[in-house]
Order: structure tokens, then sequence, then C-alpha cells
């Protein structure tokens, strides 16, 4: 796949001057992603791993969770497919993008899987219906594909994340998931596929660590 980096600072004016001045004008006018506003719209991918299978082996817990919005750094904080050739820097897919922002994303699925697990009263990422019990507070510190050892990247996703108690406004406990899984190749569609095990496999050790942390709790407290 072809990145697109940021061009902070360069105004649309002064971009078109310098493509027109370009001995490669002619092939630049067909490529109609450079030249911001202009050119098809971006694909649009979405991702649902579900299932967080190491659950369904988890007795019911009786108390209701809050999801948090995920806080992300402002590169992941984004629409855009982050990828990264070498570890200081982050670059886009170009026209290819995710169907919300990644850490909204990342807050649905994560109730998804939690519903889908069968194994909690309640849960849900909007306080408004829920009185919750715990509180689950997240951070996406990595969101993108590494070009790190061939070809073909690997979908690298790294979650932190926090059991908070609503009872006694207090930390449980805290935890760091993290996975990367290989695409199989550099086609878009293999790598958001990555991104769909990557993720999964976070999803599949956060929401049993969340339920056993917090029924824990609730036995001890």
């Amino acid at each position: 796949m072809t990145p697109t980096r940021n061009n902070a600072g360069v105004s649309r004016r002064s971009l078109l001057g310098l493509l027109a001045a370009s001995p490669f004008a002619g092939m630049l006018a067909g490529c109609g992603s450079i030249v911001p506003g202009q050119g098809p719209p971006p694909d649009l991918y979405r991702l649902s791993p579900k299932h967080a299978a190491a659950a369904q082996n988890l007795a019911k817990v009786d108390w209701q969770l809050l999801v948090e919005p995920p806080a992300a750094p402002a590169g992941i904080d984004s629409t855009r497919i982050g990828l990264m050739h070498n570890p200081i820097q982050l670059e886009y897919y170009a026209r290819s993008n995710w169907i919300d922002r990644v850490p909204l994303m990342v807050q649905t699925l994560t109730v998804d899987s939690f519903e889908s697990s069968g194994r909690i009263l309640s849960v849900g990422g909007d306080s408004s219906n829920l009185r919750p019990d715990y509180i689950l507070a997240t951070e996406v510190r990595d969101f993108q594909a590494e070009y790190f050892s061939g070809p073909a990247p690997h979908a690298h996703v790294a979650i932190n994340a926090r059991l908070v108690t609503v009872r006694r406004r207090a930390i449980v406990a805290a935890k760091r998931f993290d996975h990367d899984a290989a695409a199989t190749s550099d086609r878009i569609e293999d790598i958001v596929a990555a991104f769909n095990s990557a993720l999964g496999q976070v999803l599949d050790e956060l929401v049993p660590w969340t339920l056993e942390t917090g029924e824990a709790d609730r036995k001890t407290g």
C-alpha cells in the first residue's frame, strides 16, 4: 500500500503551484488523492471481533459495567488507518479509512464482546441507561500496521485497561493487553483482517480479565 504523510503548513494554493511547476505534473494530475478535496472518496473498513471465547467458561456476574470511550494519542484518535515503517514515524494509508474514529470503534467492539460473552448482567458505553458498579477505563496505545520485518505488515494493537469500582471510587486493577497479527499480504483487505485478529485477541483477554477481577473484588469488598 502507498502511505500518505501529513503536509501540515502547506496551503492548498502552494501545493497546486508546486504540482503545476513539476515536470511530472501530467502524471500527478491523474492521482486525485494528492490534492485535498479532490479525487474519489476513501474506502471505509470496519472490524468485528465479538467472540470473547475465553469468557464462556466463567460464571455469570450480577453487576453492571460502564465501558468509557478509550483515550488515545492524537495520531491514533482518527478515522485514518495508521502504518509505521520505523518506530518513530506514523503514516497513513491513502484512500482507506476506518468507519469511525479508532477509540469509538474500539469502545463499540468492547461492549459487543461483553454482550456476546453472555456473562454479565448489563454493559454499555453510555451511562444514561446504566447504574454501573464498575467502570472500565482504557487507553489505546498502539493501533497501526508495522512494516518492520518484511513487505507484509503486522497489525499491532495495544490497550491499557483499568477497572474502577464506583462504590469506593478506587482502581481495582490495571493491565496492558498487547497483540499483533501478521497480514497475509500488503493488500488493504488482508491488513484489515490482521487488525481484526489482533483486536480480537486483545478482547479475548480483556473481557475475562474484567469479569474475573470485578467478581473477585465484589467477594472481598
